[in-house]
């Protein structure tokens, strides 16, 4: 005699048959449940990557040449369409100056002004 207890598919809402643990009918109700669930987050993630992707091309075409060091003004940064929210670290050296850094390129605030763009070193 089968148990009156069917279960419904999470994603699709057809009947269940097989093991009583199961939530859903098939493979592909398991991966578009779970695909959907996480679409959310997985778009946020890619809205950030891109800014932050953006941040550092900004910063490496500010860059001239291979100098390690480059002086701009806060305002052509913004005119270029830099987001200084975003980064994906902080630096600090040993006198205490803090880098704030979008992958292998920083910047640190010398004044109200003037930012100090920099280039790390990845080793």
């Amino acid at each position: 005699m089968e148990p009156s207890n069917k279960k419904a598919c999470l994603n699709c809402s057809d009947m269940i048959r097989g093991r009583t643990d199961k939530k859903f009918c098939d493979d592909h109700c398991r991966n578009e449940y779970h695909n959907r669930s996480k679409a959310g987050l997985h778009q946020l993630v890619r809205k950030l990557n891109a800014i932050l992707y953006r941040n550092r091309q900004i910063l490496e075409a500010m860059m001239e040449s291979e100098d390690e060091l480059q002086r701009v003004t806060r305002e052509r940064l913004l005119q270029e369409g830099f987001q200084f929210r975003y980064l994906t670290h902080e630096y600090r050296n040993s006198r205490g100056a803090v880098y704030r850094c979008c992958y292998d390129y920083g910047y640190l605030e010398l004044d109200a002004r003037w930012i100090l763009l920099v280039r790390i070193s990845v080793s």
